[in-house]
């Protein structure tokens, strides 16, 4: 499994010198909330604060750091000790944005606040027509040369951010559930994948942890409060024994079973007779999941339904509990 975190370990250990973007503090309707950042170096990104002119403004700010930054080293470097790396630095650091042309800062007098120090840049910016964005609010953005502290620091709160996150168990690793965790791979979420069978869990994204058991109900018992359970099997009965475990826990924050009308009313059945459950924890069930508002049984499209109903779920439960703090908190990150 490689983590966000692992990933920013490895952005930084490959680019060298970097920037930190943050997003300090905004009012209004903005793109990304305070906290967001972006890391940037002078060929490659890491992250982002919300894409548009505002990120271009501070990616083209960040490069002018940078290459400051190298103008200054160099020039303590005895005459002919310029390494091939300089030269990239210096050639690139003042590179077009990807996906849009070279951003320029609007003056002063345009609403645009700079503050530059030696190694710190502040920019408190309108989005506004100034700079060719509609969302009518501000933002300031703190601009910073990542030093080995600095480093730390975010590596620490990645780690942390990330202990944090909501648990989304996917049980099943068939064409629904690859197209599902290819699809939860992507949002800001821990995602496991259990399964019985070791063949069903290759070619698993790398951020997702997958688990091979052949008790996979009982994965269940040993879940953090919170999670969410999808189920999804290659067998109706292991579904059902799954399904009822986790509806048997009252602090899940989704839990949902693949299928037909029929197949929920047999479990329902089953579930009301023989594994001592209540009409109330049946209630709770989601199925089939993804909801059946849209009439299409294609695996990548029941993943994208199902991916957002599960993400909502959990952003509900997450406000609902007031224990729950930190797992907002990531969710918002």
């Amino acid at each position: 499994m490689n983590s966000k975190a692992q990933q920013l370990k490895e952005f930084l250990g490959r680019v060298g010198q970097a920037v930190l973007v943050e997003v300090a503090a905004t009012k209004g309707s903005t793109p990304r909330e305070a906290g967001a950042f972006m890391l940037v170096s002078a060929s490659s990104i890491f992250g982002t604060i919300g894409g548009g002119q505002l990120e271009y403004m501070a990616i083209d700010k960040a490069r002018q750091m940078l290459s400051s930054r190298e103008g200054e080293m160099a020039a303590k470097r005895p005459e002919g000790d310029a390494t091939e790396g300089t030269a990239k630095a210096r050639s690139t650091a003042r590179a077009t944005p990807p996906g849009g042309s070279a951003a320029t800062l609007p003056s002063r007098g345009r609403g645009v606040r700079i503050e530059v120090d030696e190694v710190c840049a502040t920019l408190d910016v309108p989005l506004g027509p100034e700079i060719g964005q509609c969302c009518g609010g501000r933002v300031e953005v703190l601009i910073r040369l990542v030093d080995a502290s600095l480093e730390q620091q975010l590596i620490a709160k990645a780690e942390s951010e990330e202990a944090h996150l909501p648990h989304v168990y996917l049980f099943g690793g068939g064409h629904v559930g690859q197209a599902l965790a290819a699809s939860l791979a992507l949002l800001p979420i821990h995602v496991v994948v259990v399964e019985t069978r070791s063949e069903a869990l290759e070619g698993m994204p790398e951020t997702v942890e997958t688990r091979l058991t052949p008790m996979p109900e009982a994965v269940v018992r040993d879940a953090p409060a919170g999670a969410a359970f999808a189920v999804l099997t290659h067998d109706h009965a292991l579904d059902f024994l799954i399904v009822a475990e986790a509806l048997k826990r009252d602090d899940s924050a989704y839990v949902g079973m693949i299928g037909s009308k029929t197949k929920k009313a047999t479990f329902r059945s089953w579930f009301l007779k023989s594994a001592e459950g209540s009409e109330a924890q049946f209630g709770r069930l989601i199925s089939p999941i993804g909801g059946n508002a849209v009439k299409d049984k294609r695996p990548s499209v029941i993943a994208a339904l199902a991916a957002a109903e599960i993400m909502t779920a959990l952003v509900s439960h997450a406000a609902e509990v007031p224990s729950s703090a930190s797992v907002d908190k990531a969710m918002a990150g």
